[in-house]
């Protein structure tokens, strides 16, 4: 009686839950002493919510059950008899301030305040970081997609190659990878835990995050491309292939302020992304200042972009980019690319937030087949189960 009341009071026991079949003394696992067959056993603990009385071995049997079942599996405890079902099941939850020094060195985690809404707390923090790193990988896999697009578009149509090596490398290091940082600290949304749980073979990048990539790539690769020929006209004497460049007087200056012009959008642009990236359903406004790592990261990537261009020497002879020669007219060029690759990410996240809504229904429908299989093996169990029996014992 009084597990089925602590259960109803923290809502494990529903209020159309039949209490003869879903709570149940733990004689039931042993009934003439020895444990069930692991079919009987894995029918029971697939339709019970409440096992009163357990004893250390009752525990593990039946973290071992429902491992069985393909369930994932967690068990808290705190004293030394609760250790092996600590240690077997996936994740160990012990007391840090009661629990004992085996209970402590069997479990996966420790309860430093012995509050079990920590253990809310933390299962929110696991899937804000979860989906942080998505977002990272998200964030720098478009990008770098988008890299390969604009040098294999060059290579392919005769265009000046687009930036040096060197100037790919600095890309990378210098003005990708503090937002991609950022990215992955960035703090978890309001409504993470209504989320349904996430199946265990689930890879990090779904399918819908792939897409996600490559539209993005694509819209980061067609607005860089634009503003690059753009820039090739201006400076290059209306030239755009690489043999006609060739033949323009000082083609080497004019080549390098037009590369000029494309870099500076680019970094703009894929700085744009990584804010679009903070969200992969949500409009770039939402919570616009929410990621304070962000504004960092941001800020470190313009001085470093505006350090590549426009210090003397650095510029010039290392990075081979010419900011102060561009002019008003190259600088209000570049952009054009961050403004249009604000609107066309923003357009493809509203294809992306119905890629996300179709598999959240496909989890639902998964979790709710899987109810109907637990309903139907409850049914079946207290088809063959006939009245319960009250064992007397001391409360354990």
């Amino acid at each position: 009686k009084t597990a089925i009341a602590i259960a109803h009071n923290v809502n494990i026991l529903q209020s159309d839950d039949d209490e003869a079949l879903a709570a149940v003394d733990c004689a039931r696992l042993r009934p003439d002493g020895a444990y069930l067959s692991h079919t009987e056993m894995d029918i029971l603990t697939s339709c019970v919510r409440v096992f009163a009385r357990a004893k250390p071995e009752d525990k593990l049997e039946i973290v071992k059950s429902l491992q069985r079942q393909g369930a994932v599996t967690a068990m808290t405890g705190d004293g030394v008899n609760d250790a092996p079902a600590l240690n077997q099941a996936n994740i160990g939850v012990a007391m840090g301030i009661q629990g004992t020094e085996v209970a402590k060195g069997a479990s996966d985690m420790i309860l430093t305040d012995d509050n079990f809404c920590s253990i809310v707390a933390a299962v929110e923090k696991g899937r804000a970081i979860y989906a942080g790193i998505q977002k990272f990988v998200a964030f720098i896999m478009s990008v770098h997609i988008a890299e390969v697009m604009q040098i294999f578009f060059c290579i392919v149509t005769g265009i000046p190659v687009m930036r040096t090596p060197l100037q790919i490398l600095f890309l990378i290091l210098v003005t990708d990878l503090p937002p991609s940082i950022a990215l992955g600290m960035e703090p978890g949304d309001s409504t993470i835990l209504e989320d349904r749980p996430r199946p265990r073979e689930e890879p990090v990048v779904l399918n819908w995050m792939w897409v996600s990539m490559v539209l993005n790539g694509a819209v980061l690769s067609v607005v860089i491309i634009a503003v690059y020929i753009v820039a090739l006209m201006m400076y290059c004497d209306g030239q755009v292939l690489q043999t006609a460049i060739n033949e323009v007087p000082d083609f080497g200056s004019k080549l390098m302020d037009a590369r000029t012009v494309a870099f500076i959008s680019l970094v703009w642009a894929e700085n744009v992304r990584s804010y679009t990236s903070r969200s992969f359903d949500r409009p770039v406004w939402h919570n616009f200042l929410g990621n304070k790592n962000m504004q960092k990261a941001i800020i470190m990537a313009q001085l470093c972009l505006y350090a590549a261009v426009l210090v003397p020497f650095f510029s010039t002879d290392i990075l081979q980019l010419r900011g102060i020669n561009i002019g008003l007219s190259g600088w209000l060029l570049a952009l054009t690319g961050p403004v249009g690759c604000l609107v066309l990410c923003e357009i493809c996240k509203l294809f992306t937030a119905f890629q996300m809504r179709k598999y959240q229904q496909v989890l639902a429908e998964r979790h709710e087949a899987e109810d109907r299989r637990l309903a139907a093996a409850a049914a079946s169990h207290k088809s063959s189960a006939g009245p319960p029996k009250v064992v007397e014992g001391p409360a354990g």
